[in-house]
Formats: C-alpha cells, structure tokens, sequence
C-alpha cells in the first residue's frame, strides 16, 4: 500500500496545497495587521519587545488590540511558514517549492528581528518601510511555492489547442440570424433590447464602481451630487460606445464563437451603419457630459473609448497571448476618471487604485477564458490557454491574484482607507484565492465560473469598502 505523500496530519498532496494557500493569506493578514498599526502609530507606543508592556504614557484600548493583534498574529504565521517548510521537507514538495520555502523562513525571521529593533529603538532606527517590503517579499515566495506546487500537482505539457491559433473559416459556419416580429411593439421592443445589448450593461456597475472608488478617494467628504452622477452618467455612455464598437468590429468572429454568435450584429439584428451612428453618438454624449466637469475627465473618458475600441479590439485581442494582462489599462481608466472629476488632476492615490485594477483583470478574465478555451480557438484568438494552456493560465491566475493583493496593501498605505477596507480585502482576496486553488483540482467549466464570480465578488466587494471607508465613514453621513 503506497504511503502518503505528505506527513500526517497533512498527508494528501490536496491537504499540503491547502496549507500553504493558508500560509499564503496568514502572511497576507499578517502585513494588513502590520500596516494598520503602522498606520494608527499604535506599533511605536509599545518600546518593548516581544511582549508589550504597559508603557509610562499607557495605551488606548484600541492602541493596544492593535499592538497584541499584530504580534500574536506574527507568532501564529510564522508557525504556518514553518509548517508548510517542514512538510514541504519531510514530505514529496519539489525542489523548487523547498528551497522558496525556506526562503521565506529566513526573510522572516529578518523581518521579526526588523520589527523588533523597530518596537525598541523606533522607526527611524530602520530604513522606512523595510519591515512591510520584508512582508511582502515572504507573501510573494509563499504564493510562489503555492503556484508551482499547484503546477507540479495538477498541471500537465500538452493542454494548449495551438501556438498560433487559426479561425475557421467563415463559410464552414453559417452565420446565424434574427427575424423581426411582423407587430411594432414587439419589433421595437427587440430592436430597443438590441441596442441596449450592444452596450454591453453587464460591465457597467463594476465600472461605475471604480468611478465611485476614485471619487470617493478623491473627494472625501467634499464630494457633490452633480459631479457623482455627471461622472457616472458620462461613464455609461462611454463603457456604450466602447461596447457598441467592439460589436461592429467583432461582427465576423462574433459569429463563429457559440458565446457571441447570437449577438445583434452578428444576426444582422442591427445594421453596421445604424450601430456605428449610435456609438458615435454615444461617444459625443459622453464627451458632452464629461466637459460639464471637466476637460481631463472628458480626455480621460475618450482614451477609455480609443483604448477598448481600437488598441485592445482591433490590435491586442486577436495579436497578442499578452491581450488581457494590456488590455486592463481599459478597465483601470475609470479609477482615474473619477479622480479627474473631483480633483482636476491625476493623483498618486489614483494611480494606485488604478493599478489595483489593472492587476485583477488578467486574474478575473483567465478564468472566462478557461470556460470558453475552445470558443476562443474557434475565433482565432490567442488567448492564454489556447496558445499556453490550462496549466499555465491557472498558475498565472494565482500570480496574478497575489499582485492584487500587494496592489491593495500599497493603496492602503498610500491613502487612509482603514478597518473595512483591511477586512473586505482579506476576507474576498482569500475566498478568490481559494477558488483559484479548487480550480486546480477540478479543473471544469464550473470550476472556472466559479473562480469568476469569486473575482466579481472580491473586486465589488473591495470598491464598496473604499467608499464606505473613504467617504461615508470620514464624510457628511457622520
């Protein structure tokens, strides 16, 4: 009878993934811990280490959870790192997995001693920042072992359909088509449900959302009606016209792809000249309304439109393995519009967010295309798990997840965001990341949409405690 692969109590090679995911987010919470007591100015009240005692000036109760939270925290991960090392050694990791492992026992142990000399001697005893950078580096070595055990484990070579994928020929696939109901009402019903269709509504409330974040950051509590919902209404024209684009551009693959072949130009439900006269003027609507901001706000909303219509429809998407990691500058631009609109100017605080996004969209659209793998083929677009295959996309969904969430920790620390910012980010970021790793194991169509809507669920999730943090906790509602 063959032994486990692991030591007991871990013993499964599933059991073994599933404690360094763990691993992986205790180091994660441990650096959210950390930047809130950084933050608060809790860590420098307590001169004493490791136990913290009370000081000649006695700390708040608040000061002082914080305090204890953080270094209990420290002692509980750090038993995990040395749990996953140890069972990584004793058991059948690989050697790569290993040695990052005890990587990230060694850079942790400098990071206690950091944090030590920091509580005793004070900040400036030590370069600024070290201690988090310190952190983070452990958090990308755990999630480094986690992808490549997740690799070793469930991958195989020969997943990719074809290095360079080919479309298939139109006419070996009939376009389908729409008739028009012969009563008006019905007609115009459709038609109006065709048009609203080539917008593309089911992108809008994420978009909108990252609108609302950058305002929120932004403004605070100076935020206005007007610009909210002058922002929000020029970004649904503008995500409409980038969607209506995209449908005229994308009319002939539409057609091939079982996902998009019932779409209104692919029908011919809609004519081209009618569907490009709407996105021009859903174009002129969202400039118009931007420009009663102002004018970098109505730039910004316009580079969206270029950006998805153009760059990332017409020479990313079809072009390049690379299309959606790119292409997520399309989805970030948002951040920096609802910035824009409140400020004028594009802050540090906005990049951030924006750059928050940007890492999330390779992380949330991979597993869309895992789902539609042969769809995309059928289209000829080479996207990562038709050209890379399914194991490399999972293993950069993983990366990929792990940048967001040092992404958050640096919009954390830049702005004031605090407890339900901190708790949205660790408690969606570790259910996205354990979808991920399911995927791994599963491997189906389910699986992948179930990774999906984890994504939506973390990135929503993360947008709405910005606001509650940034503008509703700080502004007119207290």
């Amino acid at each position: 009878m063959a032994s486990d692969p692991f030591p007991r109590p871990i013993g499964t090679r599933t059991r073994f993934s599933g404690l360094l995911a763990a691993t992986a987010l205790g180091v994660y919470l441990l650096l959210v811990v950390g930047a809130t007591t950084s933050l608060t100015g809790a860590a420098s009240s307590c001169t004493t280490w490791p136990l913290c005692h009370t000081p000649a000036d006695p700390l708040s109760q608040t000061e002082l959870t914080i305090v204890w939270s953080h270094r209990l925290a420290a002692v509980i991960v750090g038993l995990l790192v040395v749990a996953s090392t140890a069972a990584a050694w004793l058991g059948d990791g690989s050697s790569r997995v290993r040695y990052a492992l005890v990587a990230g026992v060694a850079l942790y142990a400098v990071q206690i001693g950091v944090g030590a000399v920091t509580a005793t001697m004070g900040p400036a005893a030590i370069v600024p920042g070290l201690h988090l950078a310190l952190g983070i580096v452990v958090f990308t070595v755990v999630v480094l072992a986690l992808a490549w055990d997740l690799e070793a484990t469930t991958g195989s070579d020969d997943d990719a359909i074809d290095v360079s994928p080919e479309p298939l020929p139109l006419e070996e696939e009939p376009a389908p088509t729409r008739s028009l109901p012969s009563g008006r009402l019905a007609r115009a019903k459709l038609t109006a449900a065709a048009y609203l269709e080539m917008m593309k509504p089911r992108l809008m409330w994420l978009l909108c959302l990252v609108a609302a974040a950058g305002m929120a950051l932004a403004a605070g509590p100076a935020l206005d009606a007007y610009t909210v919902g002058a922002t929000l209404l020029g970004g649904v024209l503008a995500i409409g016209a980038s969607g209506t684009f995209n449908n005229v551009l994308e009319r002939d693959v539409d057609q091939r792809m079982s996902r998009t072949s019932d779409r209104p130009l692919a029908t011919d439900l809609v004519p081209v000249r009618n569907a490009l006269l709407f996105g021009l003027f859903l174009t002129a609507a969202s400039l118009s309304v931007f420009l009663t901001i102002n004018a970098l706000a109505a730039a910004l909303g316009l580079a969206a439109i270029l950006f998805y219509s153009v760059v990332y429809t017409l020479l990313l998407k079809p072009n390049t393995v690379q299309n959606t990691v790119i292409g997520g500058a399309a989805g970030a631009l948002p951040a920096l519009i609802g910035w824009a609109a409140v400020t004028n100017e594009i802050g540090l605080p906005a990049l951030a967010l924006a750059g928050v996004i940007f890492l999330w969209t390779p992380a949330h659209f991979y597993n869309l295309a895992l789902a539609y793998k042969d769809d995309y083929a059928r289209g000829g677009f080479p996207m990562m798990p038709v050209v890379r295959g399914e194991t490399e996309t999972r293993k950069h969904i993983v990366y990929y997840i792990a940048a967001t969430l040092v992404g958050a920790i640096a919009l954390a620390w830049i702005t004031t965001l605090g407890a339900v910012y901190a708790a949205a980010v660790v408690v969606f970021g570790g259910v996205f990341l354990w979808f991920a790793v399911r995927l791994h194991f599963e491997q189906t169509e389910a699986a992948a949409f179930r990774a999906f809507h984890a994504s939506n669920a973390f990135l929503g999730a993360v947008l709405v405690a910005i606001v509650v943090d940034a503008y509703v906790l700080t502004g007119p509602f207290l």
